[in-house]
C-alpha cells in the first residue's frame, strides 16, 4: 500500500490532540480590527475543537499527525 499524501494547509491549520481531537484557531483575527473591542479579539487568540462533523474530513487530510 502506497503512503497518502498530506494536504500541506491542512497540517499548518490543524493539530491533533493526544485523544484524537482536532483543534482549530478561530476566525475573524485578520483584518479589520479596529472596531473589535480588546475583549473580543484576545478570546479569539484560542483554539477551540473543529466541529464533530468536520473531525472525520479533517484526519483524513492530515493522516500522519
Amino acid at each position: 500500500m502506497p503512503k497518502q499524501k498530506t494536504h500541506s494547509s491542512s497540517k499548518k491549520r490543524y493539530k491533533i490532540t493526544g485523544t484524537g481531537k482536532v483543534l482549530r484557531a478561530q476566525a475573524f483575527k485578520k483584518h479589520i480590527l479596529a472596531k473589535k473591542s480588546t475583549k473580543r479579539k484576545r478570546n479569539l487568540r484560542k483554539t477551540i475543537l473543529a466541529s464533530s462533523v468536520d473531525q472525520h474530513n479533517i484526519r483524513q487530510l492530515i493522516p500522519y499527525k
